[in-house]
Order: C-alpha cells, then structure tokens, then sequence
C-alpha cells in the first residue's frame, strides 16, 4: 500500500510540474522551429515576424526585374544595386527583416507577388486600376515618366509622331506597353523581355523607337552612341511597392517604414546618390 501511495504522489508531482512548465512558456521563447510551425492562412503559406507575414521566415523577399536602372540593375560583380534595392533593404531594416532580392522578368515579378512568391515587387511599379485589383500598393515613394528614345536624326521628333512609327519597343507587362498598345494598336508594338533588350533592337533598327520610364530612358542614351531622348514626356505617373491582396499588417508596416525613410532624409540621399541633382 505505501508503495502505491508513494507512486500516486510521484505522479501528482510530474503532472504539476509539467502544468506549471505549460503556464509558463510564452510566445516569445519559442525556439525558431515551433514558431515555423505556426498555422497561417493557406494562401500566404509563409511564416510570421510578429504580427507581419512574409513568405519565409525573418526575411523579405523582393521580387523585381534587375535591367532598370537606376531603380534596379547588377553592378559589374553581379550585386544587386539601384534605389529600390537600396530603399528595400532600408525598409526590411526597419522591419527587422533580411532584404532577398528575387530577380525574373517584370511580369513574372507582378505575378510573384499576386501568388504570394515574394513579399514586395518593386521596379518602377505604377499604380493601375487593373493592377489594383488583384495586388494591394503601398503610398507613392517615386514620381515616374514614360519617355521616347530614338536614334538621332529620327523622323520622330515629338510625342505626337509616335503615330507615324512602324514599330514601338517597350518592355513587356509595363504601362509604357500598356499605353502604347492602347494608343497605337498592338500591330504596332513590340514588347521586350527588359528594357535593356528593347534599346538593342532599337540600336538594331528593329523597332523606330522605345518607350520606356525616364531614369532608365537616360541611363540607356547615356550608355549607347547614336540614341537621344525626346524633350517631350509621353506620361507622368506615381511609382508604389506592390504586395499581395489582404496582407495588411505587412502593407502598414512598410507603408510606416516609407514614411519614416522619407522623415529622417535617409531616401532622399539614396536617390541623391543614383541622381544627382542637375
């Protein structure tokens, strides 16, 4: 009998110990691997920092299409650089997160983050009303343009003479194609895998001209021979960072982080430093 006394009361024991082991563990001293097997919502499939989902556990992956410079491009190391990353990793600082940049086509970058592949999209990204529907963006950071490259001498001396050209190149999935297919009809415009790739068929005499966001236009004339930018804009437009429908905590945190880069001046010597100031 004293055996199984002594028996009843060592269980007693290991089961209040094992309660008050319970009560005691909080959210915030679970190891890495229990906080990775959180539940989150199926269609985010990622992990959470906080209250913030990102689709892999403390870091921020950006999706964008490194051939736009100087908003993004590859150093002669292959490092990413360029004012989005600069302003992204700055971001993903102020949010605790590790900056991963996730280069693909600019669609493909669109489209990442509609499926919930990437956290952010950012190349140059302009607000539609078609884009808005199926991604949420965050407030304007950059003013965009959408200018006309031509070879020097061209017929084509102002925006309206666009109508005159066989061939228009832009850069697949951008509002520069957008606006030109409208404009002027697809039979007349040729939409390239980056900018980049559409200057060299312009410089191939493929296409008449290339309509392309201001920055890179400058940067692409700069580099080639033989290529000059109209005086004239073809379109004005605000530049936001895409993310996925719903995600709303990591939509107001970056929407925070923007603000804040833009009180403490840290964005403006990031664009001050790819554009200097004429």
């Amino acid at each position: 009998m004293k055996k199984y006394l002594a028996l009843l009361l060592a269980l007693a024991m290991v089961f209040a110990l094992a309660a008050c082991a319970g009560g005691n563990t909080t959210p915030t001293e679970a190891p890495a691997e229990s906080a990775a097997a959180t539940e989150t919502p199926a269609e985010n499939n990622g992990e959470t920092a906080g209250e913030i989902t990102t689709v892999e556990a403390g870091k921020l992956h950006m999706s964008t299409n490194a051939a736009f410079p100087p908003y993004e491009m590859t150093d002669d190391a292959g490092n990413y650089i360029g004012i989005d990353v600069e302003v992204a990793t700055a971001i993903a600082q102020k949010l605790g997160l590790e900056l991963v940049v996730d280069d693909m086509d600019f669609d493909a970058a669109l489209m990442a983050v509609q499926q919930g592949q990437s956290d952010i999209a950012m190349a140059g990204i302009t607000v539609t009303p078609e884009r808005a529907e199926v991604m949420d963006f965050s407030n304007t950071y950059a003013k965009g343009v959408q200018s006309v490259i031509v070879p020097e001498g061209s017929d084509i001396a102002t925006v309206d003479d666009l109508a005159n050209a066989e061939l228009i190149g832009t850069q697949r999935g951008t509002t520069g194609f957008q606006y030109c297919t409208d404009d002027y009809g697809e039979d007349h415009v040729v939409a390239y895998d980056n900018g980049a790739t559409a200057v060299q068929a312009l410089l191939n005499g493929q296409v008449d001209c290339v309509v392309i966001d201001n920055e890179p236009a400058k940067a692409f004339v700069a580099a080639n021979a033989g290529l000059a930018l109209l005086d004239s804009s073809y379109t004005d437009e605000d530049y936001a960072i895409a993310l996925q429908k719903g995600n709303t905590a990591l939509l107001d945190a970056v929407n925070q982080a923007i603000a804040d880069l833009q009180a403490d001046g840290t964005f403006q010597s990031i664009v001050d430093k790819y554009i200097p100031a004429e």
